[in-house]
């Protein structure tokens, strides 16, 4: 019981950051308060570090790759060809925008997908006129495929990385088990999607309206080296995966090379366009105060007995077979994403999975299915995510307010049969693959 409140007192802190205080600080007074009522012990601190450093590190990293690219005008100016790609027809530039999304949640996490999206969306639809309801489809498009496309990488979610390294699974692995989930869960996406808000997407636009896409880049050297940089990083995830190089390690090193070219640092900063100081200033530093302080609360509550009765949870869908297995985790771990947020609720998962006995195919099912729940599970609510609430404040920021029974009621619309269609796909694939 004790745990429990530590818990949901954290979980309110956090979502409602009393004087600023913001998310890193009032997670770490939640496990400050676990640590004094005795629900975890101080060796427990350096537990749940281990589990979390790496991914809260990659993702730092990742972020402001994201940001400097942001600044140099990247993405504009892949929106805008995907616009034109469009080429003035509605019905082809709705699938092209969902597609970009997904791309850009693949290789850069789904929180830079939504967030950086989303606002340049937002000033192409406007310059090109579309009406609040089309708008509005296209903006629920962002948001929601940034999360349910986020599952082909381990980079792809900060909660691909928490599961992966508990688990010891390589980038290799990963990859070859989830590139076709995530397909599958990417054309139930469009599918959803479609036939959602299909009806208010207008048949034509008018592309002279668009900028060039040449006028959106920046920084042209950060521009330039983009591509490349991008490519050398996702070479090096797959060949220093046997090495058990750290994916922090490797995702740092690219952030730091970016931004060395962002603030030319051999030029002491003669030239320099992206304002890289506040690049830093921008990057998600909190994350990394909130990742040890709700993951410690939560490993409290698996001390008192949470990770147990998940177990015992599992063992019985593992007794209904392989299918049942799978869509249960899966189903289970996206309800508890949606009440208790992701991140907390991906920890409860796998500390629970590494205590059940299941068979070995059963088991990693298990895993798989978990980062699924995780990466849908919180598009059901508003507080399933911290980005999700970020989105919506960005959103509001931009004039387009969308409360929380209108974003539950979308949610409840859209993510159930795209969870099936990627579980029933993980349940198919998986397998079909050689033991890992």
């Amino acid at each position: 019981m004790m745990a429990s409140v530590v818990f949901v007192l954290t979980l309110v802190l956090v979502i409602w950051q009393p004087r600023g205080l913001g998310i890193g600080w009032s997670a770490l007074g939640g496990a400050l308060l676990a640590l004094l009522v005795g629900v975890v012990q101080w060796a427990d601190v350096a537990v749940v570090w281990g589990i979390v450093w790496d991914a809260t590190f990659t993702f730092v990293a990742l972020i402001i790759i994201s940001l400097i690219l942001d600044e140099a005008g990247f993405f504009s100016w892949a929106a805008l060809h995907v616009a034109r790609w469009g080429n003035g027809r509605g019905h082809l530039l709705f699938p092209l925008i969902v597609l970009l999304g997904a791309v850009i949640a693949a290789f850069f996490a789904n929180d830079g997908a939504a967030l950086l999206l989303t606002p340049i969306v937002i000033a192409i639809l406007l310059r090109m006129k579309f009406t609040p309801q089309a708008a509005l489809a296209f903006i629920i498009a962002t948001g929601f495929v940034a999360d349910t496309t986020s599952l082909p990488l381990v980079i792809s979610n900060l909660v691909n990385i928490v599961s992966a390294n508990y688990f010891g699974i390589s980038f290799n692995r990963y990859a070859q088990v989830m590139v076709p989930v995530n397909l599958a869960s990417l054309a139930a996406t469009l599918a959803v999607l479609w036939l959602a808000f299909g009806r208010h997407i207008p048949a034509r636009y008018d592309v002279a309206e668009l900028a060039p896409p040449r006028s959106a880049i920046r920084d042209a050297l950060v521009f330039r080296s983009a591509f490349p940089l991008l490519g050398v990083l996702l070479l090096a995830y797959f060949a220093t995966a046997p090495l058990g190089i750290p994916i922090a390690a490797i995702t740092s090193m690219a952030a730091l090379v970016l931004l060395a070219i962002a603030g030319r640092w051999w030029r002491a900063g003669s030239g320099a366009v992206v304002p890289v100081r506040s690049v830093l200033r921008g990057a998600p530093w909190q994350i990394v105060l909130f990742s040890l302080g709700m993951y410690l609360v939560v490993y409290g509550l698996g001390n008192a007995g949470l990770t147990r009765h998940g177990a015992a949870l599992l063992q019985w869908l593992a007794l209904q077979g392989d299918v049942v297995a799978t869509l249960g985790t899966g189903f289970v771990s996206a309800l508890v994403a949606s009440v208790m947020n992701n991140l907390p609720s991906t920890l409860v998962g796998v500390l629970a999975i590494a205590e059940a006995d299941v068979p070995p195919l059963t088991r990693e099912l298990m895993i798989y299915a978990n980062v699924i729940g995780n990466d849908l599970g919180p598009k059901f609510t508003p507080i399933g995510s911290l980005a999700t609430l970020l989105w919506l404040h960005v959103l509001a920021g931009k004039g387009y307010r969308i409360s929380w029974g209108q974003y539950m009621k979308i949610g409840l619309l859209i993510t159930p049969p795209v969870l099936l269609a990627a579980l029933a796909a993980l349940a198919l694939w998986l397998p079909l693959l050689p033991a890992a």
